[in-house]
This record gives C-alpha cells, sequence and structure tokens, in this order.
C-alpha cells in the first residue's frame, strides 16, 4: 500500500493555568470552614486516586501541609475502587508511580482495603466507605472534576464519585455500578448526598485542567455546597476538554490506551465511542476505523478500553494482563470494553489495514488523524484530506509539511519522533539518557 503523508497540527488554546500550586492548594484550604468542622489535633483522611491527574503529587502534598500548619494530623487514603487489581499493594504500587509515598508527603497512606457498610440505596444494595476515613475526624476530597467516560449527568467524575465510588473501596465501587449506567446516573447523587450526611466531610478541594494537561484551578468546595457546585465546575471542566477538532474520521490511529490517560483506556468523550451496552454513541466525533498501538506502561497490563478500537497490535495484546483487566471489567459492569480487537503483526499492518477498511476506495482521500493518546492533544498529525479543515480553523496551525509515515525497519511506527513532548516521547528521552 501507498501510504499517504502526514503533517503536524499544533491547536490553538485560551485556557487559564495555576502558577503556583502551593498557594493556590493553601489558599483553599485557608479560606474555608475546616477548623469550624475537626477538632484541633483531630485527624483528617485526604484522598488521593488512580488518575493520571496534573500535578497531583505537588497538590496532595501542599494539602498535607496546609492541614497540618492548621495544627491537624492528614494521612493520606487511596480512594480508587478496584484499581490497582483492588488490593493494598496494587494501590500502593500505583501511588509510588505518582511519587506519592509515606515519605514524598510526609505523612502515612493507607490503602487498607477494609470497609464498614453503613446503610442501604433505593434498590437495596449497601453502601459501603472506607474504614480508615471514616475514623478520621475529617475528610477532605481531593479530586480533579472532568466528564465521565461512560455517562453524562449533573455528577461525572469529580468529588462525588471519590466519595462514593473511590472511598467504597472495591466493594464499594461493585455496588454502585451494580445496575449499569441508570444505576450510575441516579445512585451517584443518592449515595453521595448519603455519605455527605454520614460521614466527617470537612472540604473539597476540586482540580479543573486545561487542555496542556496543566491544573486551571483549585476550588475549595464546602460539604453543604457540594451537591450544587460540582455540576457547576462540571461545565467548566467540560469546556476547557480539547477533544478532537474534527467531526468525521475516516482512520484514528492512537499510540497507546492507558488507564493514565483515562479510566477507559481510550477517552469515550475524545474519539465518541462509548461501546456501553445500550448505550449509543456520542454524536462527534464520527470514526470509521479506530486503531490502537500499544499500551503505556504506567497502566500495568490493563487493556481496558481496548474494545473501543477495531484493530491493534499482536505486540499489545501479548502485554496484557488479565487480572487488572477482569477486576476492573466485572466490578464496573462494562463488559464490551474488555473485547480484544483484531490483531496484527507489525503497526504498518495495522495502519495499512485502518486505510483498506475505512471506506475509501484511494487511500490518499483517507482523513487520517494520529495522535499519542486521547489526553494529550495539543498536536496531532493529519492526512491530506484534512488539510482544507486546518486552513479554515483559527484555532489550527501547520507546523510542517507533509512527510511520509515515519515507519521503523521492522514496521513499527516511530511514536517518539511524532510526539517527542508526549509521556510516551518523555519516556522514551529519559530511558535513552
Amino acid at each position: 500500500m501507498i501510504f499517504p503523508p502526514i503533517a503536524k497540527v499544533r491547536r490553538r488554546f485560551n485556557h487559564p493555568e495555576v502558577t503556583d500550586i502551593a498557594e493556590s492548594v493553601r489558599l483553599g484550604v485557608a479560606s474555608s470552614r475546616i477548623r469550624d468542622r475537626v477538632r484541633p489535633g483531630g485527624r483528617i483522611a485526604v484522598t488521593v486516586g488512580s488518575r493520571g491527574i496534573a500535578a497531583i503529587a505537588a497538590i496532595a502534598k501542599e494539602t498535607v501541609a496546609a492541614l497540618a500548619d492548621l495544627g491537624f494530623q492528614p494521612f493520606l487514603v487511596a480512594a480508587m475502587g478496584s484499581h490497582g487489581g483492588g488490593t493494598r499493594e496494587g494501590q500502593l504500587e500505583l501511588l509510588a508511580e505518582y511519587a506519592i509515598t509515606p515519605e514524598t508527603m510526609n505523612c502515612p497512606i493507607h490503602a487498607e482495603m477494609d470497609t464498614i457498610e453503613l446503610g442501604v440505596n433505593s434498590f437495596g444494595l449497601p453502601i459501603f466507605f472506607d474504614k480508615n476515613a471514616f475514623e478520621a475526624d475529617g475528610v477532605v476530597l481531593l479530586n480533579r472534576i472532568k466528564p465521565h467516560t461512560s455517562f453524562t449527568g449533573r455528577y461525572e467524575s469529580g468529588l462525588l464519585k471519590m466519595l462514593t465510588i473511590g472511598l467504597g473501596k472495591r466493594e464499594g465501587a461493585a455496588q454502585v455500578h451494580k445496575l449499569g449506567l441508570p444505576g450510575l446516573v441516579k445512585l451517584l447523587p443518592e449515595v453521595g448526598a448519603f455519605l455527605l450526611e454520614r460521614t466527617h466531610v470537612a472540604l473539597g478541594l476540586a482540580i479543573l485542567e486545561n487542555a496542556w494537561e496543566k491544573t486551571a484551578a483549585i476550588v475549595p468546595v464546602e460539604p453543604e455546597e457540594l451537591l450544587d457546585r460540582e455540576p457547576e465546575l462540571l461545565d467548566e471542566a467540560r469546556k476547557l476538554m480539547p477533544g478532537l477538532p474534527f467531526d468525521q474520521i475516516d482512520v484514528l490511529i492512537v499510540g497507546e490506551l492507558g488507564k493514565n490517560y483515562s479510566g477507559t483506556g481510550l477517552d469515550p468523550n475524545v474519539i465518541g465511542r462509548q461501546r456501553v451496552e445500550t448505550t449509543p454513541d456520542l454524536p462527534r466525533p464520527v470514526v470509521t476505523r479506530l486503531a490502537v498501538l500499544d499500551l503505556s506502561v504506567e497502566t500495568r497490563g490493563n487493556a481496558v478500553g481496548v474494545g473501543l478500537a477495531d484493530l491493534t497490535t499482536e505486540r499489545l495484546v501479548s502485554a496484557i494482563d488479565p487480572v487488572p483487566m477482569r477486576v476492573n471489567s466485572f466490578t464496573s459492569n462494562f463488559l464490551t470494553r474488555a473485547r480484544v480487537p483484531l490483531a496484527l503483526p507489525t503497526d504498518r499492518e495495522v495502519v495499512a489495514a485502518s486505510l483498506d477498511t475505512c471506506w475509501r476506495i484511494d487511500p490518499m482521500e483517507a482523513r487520517m488523524t494520529l495522535i499519542p493518546n486521547t489526553l494529550e492533544l495539543t498536536t496531532l498529525w493529519v492526512a491530506p484530506a484534512l488539510a482544507a479543515e486546518v486552513d479554515r480553523s483559527d484555532d489550527l496551525e501547520f507546523e510542517t509539511d507533509f512527510v511520509p509515515i515515519p515507519f521503523h525497519a521492522d514496521g513499527t511506527l516511530d511514536q517518539q519522533s511524532l510526539f517527542p513532548d508526549s509521556l510516551r516521547g518523555r519516556r522514551s528521552a529519559q530511558f535513552n539518557k
């Protein structure tokens, strides 16, 4: 096959950015009413999850320091449902990959999976809550607000999800997901309101991120305001989310997937595909053929989301660890996203098959886009069929001429040269030092 050439496109964004993490965190804590809610010297549990939140180590460390300065005894609690294989050791290892350890945070970290049952929801299912957090004098919910990868509602990924699913540990996450999407939409606010009344939530620190994966804002949220304030913050987060700039794409090549990029591995809000039982896909973008080439190192073999793709490599399939993938899939009750697509030996063959099956007679007419993952979207590569759209857009500009797709002799795509500033590119540069 003769492959179409590609050119690099940079996107323009006018988004806010926090320049001083420490000051923003300390102002948020100091301006809150946490001293009215927690006794002097009280123990405060600060939540940390498994998502790849920008500057999460710095934000968590400054939160701990700010609370200690007020005379409290803070500790971190792993609040990530069933991630990390649903084990204490797995969750501690995940946090360590984000440089979150007792030594770096200057405080203890509790990742035990013990929970207590506080009641039942309207479906008669038990409501679980992390035992360490429940026994603390206060809880600070620290999490990013972001559109969810599986459903749309007033509450998606954010403080309420951290409270109900993250702090529910494996048992609580399974119960909230038990009824699929209808259950999630109903149970997040219902269980969240229940837990706000029966636990010691003292403060929420909501993180917003911009298109460059930088911290756009750190917003303190009082617990009695959370149910009203979070939907407003979700609207702000949705406006900051970059997505893809094209409504229709014939071929979308994604360098790698992983839970460090999205809870679903490939973010449905970006690719337009839901692949959730009984749920239609999103209205845009419409992608005819989607291929993913690799798993990220950080996803630790969990390939949840690979079922959103049509084609992949044998290399990716061989890197799958079925244990965390099964745990995650059975906890979420979304099984379609774990189906392994057709796999081919090399990246070159995957790209060729994508072009050959994208419903275009001439591959040179294919509206093809290449991205490193579904999180880092400030630059992308496009084929000539998308050039006119790039030229018409005020938010896009070409950075290079059209060049051949860079395949190595073994048929592997040279992702490092295409996306040197991506996580994969930075990882490779560090390895080669």
